[in-house]
């Protein structure tokens, strides 16, 4: 037993000096954004949410595309796409507050599910003074596209499905086991790959 510890001992001592002599993780950079964190503060404040104003953090997410923004629960966190910047004042404006507003239906309704554009949505939208708000922009972010080099057929229907990235498993064609087999996988429904006439 003596014995076994020395080595114990040596493979904590190579560990630890790899760990105290690797060098110190880089920070990120603050994406945070002060002025907008604090209206959404004093915003949640005045609608009587104080564990919301606590915590709600306003951030760019410079990885962000296409899509406006977006808000997490429960960290109570809003992103918003750097694009929004080169926007109209009033589209930056629109697009915090139907974020804010998912963060308040959520608020409100605690621990029970609900719709993420539903009605305690629509509610807080209208709390915020964007009443009849739709669930999706139509700002002019262009998506990235991309080419689907990949195609598979049905053997039944002989419907062509085009794909980004090869099935790596066993797909069959939705529509024909839906009509055919009660919504159940079926092996002649299997899609097979798809070499286009030249």
């Amino acid at each position: 037993m003596n014995r076994s510890m020395p080595q114990m001992d040596s493979r904590w001592a190579s560990w630890l000096r790899v760990f105290r002599f690797s060098a110190p993780p880089k920070e990120k950079p603050a994406r945070e954004d002060g002025g907008l964190t604090a209206w959404c503060e004093e915003t949640s404040n005045g609608l009587a949410l104080p564990e919301l104003a606590r915590k709600v953090r306003v951030v760019w997410n410079s990885r962000m595309q296409t899509t406006a923004g977006r808000a997490w629960w429960p960290d109570r966190t809003i992103e918003l796409n750097p694009k929004l910047r080169n926007c109209e004042a009033e589209e930056l404006w629109r697009t915090l507050k139907h974020e804010l507003a998912h963060l308040i239906a959520y608020e409100r309704c605690g621990r029970r599910h609900i719709d993420p554009h539903g009605n305690e949505w629509q509610a807080a939208c209208a709390d915020l003074g964007i009443p009849g708000e739709k669930p999706f922009h139509t700002l002019p972010f262009k998506r990235r596209r991309m080419k689907r080099n990949h195609a598979y057929i049905c053997p039944n229907c002989l419907c062509v499905i085009h794909r980004v990235r090869p099935i790596q498993r066993t797909v069959a064609c939705y529509d024909c086991c839906r009509k055919f087999n009660h919504g159940s996988y079926h092996e002649r429904f299997k899609l097979m790959k798809h070499k286009p006439l030249a």
